[in-house]
C-alpha cells in the first residue's frame, strides 16, 4: 500500500491554495456535495479536448477511432476499480440520479413491478434514491414499504420485515447526511432469501471506500464521477450483466440500437443499450483518470485517512456546548460527513458565518428531508471531508464555530 501523504496530495489540487473574502485560506469542508479535482484529472480532460476530440461509435477517421478507444478505457479503468468481473456490466449516465432513475424505470417496464409487490427504501435515502421508487409505485399500484431509522442514526433492521411481496429493495450505503455507514451485506443476504432485488446507491461509499461489486452481491450499483475527485457530468450504473441484458431500455436514440426500420427497432446488447445519443465522452477520460489517481494513492489509503479525520472532528465537536451531532457520535461504521445544530442559530445563518472565515459547509436539508423530519429538525449544518483535509482545517472549523456561536451570543 503506497505511503499517505496530506500535504503531497493537497499539491495536486490548485484549488485549495485559493485565498478567499477577507484574506481567509480556503478551507473545503463540502466534499460530500462535491469534490475538487486534481491537476492530473484536468489535464486528462484538457488533453482529450485539445488532441482526439471526437464522437465516439460514429465517425471512421483516426480522431474517432482515439476518442472511441478512451471513452471505452474509462469504462475499462471504471469496471476493474470497482470490481466489475464485466466491463459491459458499467452503464454511463450522466450522474447517479439518473442511474438510480433508469433502474427503476425499466424495472416497471419490464413489468418486474406491479399491483400487489412491495418496494422497501430506508427513511436516510437522498432524495435521488427515494423519488423515483415512490414513481414507480404509483405508476404500477405497487406499495413502498421502509426501514426506519434509531435516534442514534443507525439504520433499525427490526422495523420491518421483508417477505415474498418484496421485489426491490434499495438502500444508501453511506448516508450523506448522518455519515453511517449501512450494513450492505447484511441487507443483501435478506433481500435475496425472499427473492428481491437489491439497488445500492454508492454515491458517498466508492469515493471513501474500497469497493468490490462481485462479492457485495448487490444486483445494481450507481455512483457518481463528481464526488471520487472526477469530473461532474458523469455517472455510473453497475449491474449484474444477465439482469441488464433482460431489461428494456430506458432511452430511445442513437447508438442503443442493433437496427431501425420505419416498423419497429431491436437494441443493442448492454451497455450500450442504456446510453442513447452521444455519451459523456471526456467526462469518461475524466473519470478514468480520476480512478487511475485514486488507485494510486490507495482507497485503503482514503478509508483510513477519513477515518482518523472524521475522528478528529469528531472529538472536537463532542466537546463543544450548544453544538448537537445529527447521527453517530463516535467514529464506528462512519463515513465523512457530520451534521450539526447550534443552539439558537439558524444553519444557513452557520454556513453564512463559516464562510466569511474561509470555510466552506453546506446548509438545508441535503436532499434527505424525510430524514430530517425524523429527527424533527427542519435542516442541519453539513460538514463533510475527503482526502486532502487536514486536522488544521477541522481547527479552522471548530474555531469558527466558536466565532458563531461568540457572534450570535449563544
Amino acid at each position: 500500500m503506497p505511503e499517505f501523504d496530506v500535504a503531497a496530495i493537497r499539491d495536486d489540487f490548485p484549488i485549495l491554495s485559493r485565498t478567499m473574502a477577507g484574506g481567509h485560506p480556503l478551507v473545503y469542508l463540502d466534499s460530500a456535495n462535491t469534490s475538487h479535482k486534481p491537476q492530473q484529472v484536468v489535464d486528462a480532460i484538457a488533453e482529450h479536448y485539445l488532441q482526439h476530440n471526437a464522437n465516439v461509435a460514429r465517425a471512421m477517421h483516426q480522431l474517432g477511432a482515439e476518442a472511441s478507444e478512451a471513452f471505452e478505457l474509462g469504462r475499462t479503468k471504471t469496471a476493474e476499480f470497482i470490481g466489475a468481473t464485466n466491463r459491459d456490466e458499467v452503464v454511463f449516465t450522466k450522474n447517479a440520479s439518473e442511474a438510480l432513475n433508469l433502474v427503476a424505470r425499466v424495472l416497471g417496464d419490464a413489468g418486474r413491478i406491479g399491483g400487489g409487490d412491495e418496494v422497501v427504501v430506508t427513511q436516510m435515502e437522498h432524495h435521488s434514491n427515494l423519488v423515483p421508487w415512490q414513481l414507480l409505485t404509483q405508476r404500477t399500484g405497487a406499495t413502498l414499504r421502509w426501514y426506519g431509522v434509531t435516534g442514534e442514526g443507525r439504520l433499525d433492521l427490526d422495523s420491518l420485515e421483508l417477505t415474498e411481496k418484496t421485489k426491490v429493495v434499495a438502500v444508501t450505503w453511506v448516508s450523506n447526511m448522518l455519515g453511517t455507514i449501512n450494513p450492505v451485506a447484511e441487507i443483501v443476504r435478506r433481500a435475496h432469501a425472499v427473492g428481491a432485488l437489491v439497488v445500492i446507491d454508492a454515491s458517498q461509499a466508492v469515493p471513501q471506500l474500497p469497493v468490490d461489486v462481485a462479492s457485495l452481491g448487490a444486483d445494481f450499483v450507481a455512483f457518481t464521477g463528481h464526488k471520487m475527485v472526477g469530473p461532474t457530468g458523469i455517472g455510473v450504473l453497475w449491474g449484474r450483466y444477465d439482469l441488464l441484458a433482460e431489461l428494456p431500455p430506458f432511452l430511445g436514440g442513437g447508438e442503443m440500437i442493433e437496427t431501425v426500420s420505419m416498423e419497429r427497432t431491436t437494441f443493442a446488447k448492454p451497455p450500450h443499450r442504456f446510453e442513447a445519443g452521444t455519451p459523456p465522452i471526456a467526462e469518461s477520460v475524466g473519470l478514468g483518470a480520476a480512478v487511475d489517481y485514486l488507485t494510486h494513492v490507495g482507497m485503503e489509503n482514503v478509508a483510513a485517512h477519513e477515518q482518523a479525520i472524521t475522528a478528529y472532528a469528531l472529538a472536537q465537536l463532542n466537546e463543544l456546548p450548544g453544538v448537537g451531532i445529527v447521527g453517530p457520535r463516535e467514529p464506528v461504521d462512519r463515513g465523512g460527513a457530520i451534521s450539526f445544530t447550534i443552539d439558537g442559530v439558524h444553519p444557513h445563518d452557520v454556513a453564512q458565518l463559516l464562510d466569511s472565515q474561509g470555510v466552506a459547509v453546506r446548509a438545508g436539508h441535503h436532499c434527505a428531508k424525510p430524514l430530517h423530519q425524523v429527527f424533527g429538525i427542519q435542516a442541519t449544518t453539513r460538514a463533510s471531508f475527503y482526502l486532502y483535509t487536514t486536522e488544521a482545517e477541522i481547527d479552522a472549523f471548530v474555531a469558527g464555530i466558536r466565532h458563531t456561536q461568540k457572534y450570535f451570543g449563544v
